[in-house]
């Protein structure tokens, strides 16, 4: 079971701001592709197809920010369950430049949802245990 995993990215020159600095709109970014990686890693896709087929709409994001990144720094983004729900999952994110120090600190919480292929709504659903399986809460002495 898995609840813990990071990537490591190149801050683009696209993905700054006039004064260099790496827009905080993109942390978001980084956020979001280190979740998708971390269900790649599990075997999964965030957005599978079939009629069983879940999807995982945020529903609270936050980022508070601590230094700058630049233009070609390397950044690692750690994504840590906080919390496994029964239709939901809450990860804290960490961001750290190339010397190990926290630029950054964010969180999502995601809903399990499953749409319904008639009306097109969409409902909260318990997270299929075949996923749940997979996914543990990290760790108290690593959420701190």
């Amino acid at each position: 079971m898995a609840y813990r995993y990071q990537i490591e990215k190149r801050v683009e020159f696209s993905e700054t701001d006039m004064a260099g600095i790496v827009h905080y709109s993109n942390f978001f970014r980084y956020m979001e592709a280190c979740e998708h990686a971390f269900f790649r890693s599990l075997g999964l896709s965030i957005a599978p197809s079939g009629a069983d087929a879940v999807g995982w709409p945020r529903v609270h994001a936050d980022c508070d920010y601590r230094k700058p990144l630049r233009f070609e720094e390397v950044v690692t983004v750690e994504l840590l369950v906080r919390e496994k729900r029964e239709k939901s999952l809450v990860y804290g994110f960490r961001f750290r430049n190339a010397a190990g120090e926290e630029v950054a600190r964010g969180g999502l919480a995601v809903a399990c949802i499953r749409k319904d292929a008639a009306s097109g709504t969409m409902r909260a659903v318990p997270i299929p245990d075949t996923i749940a399986a997979l996914i543990e809460t990290a760790p108290a002495e690593l959420l701190a």
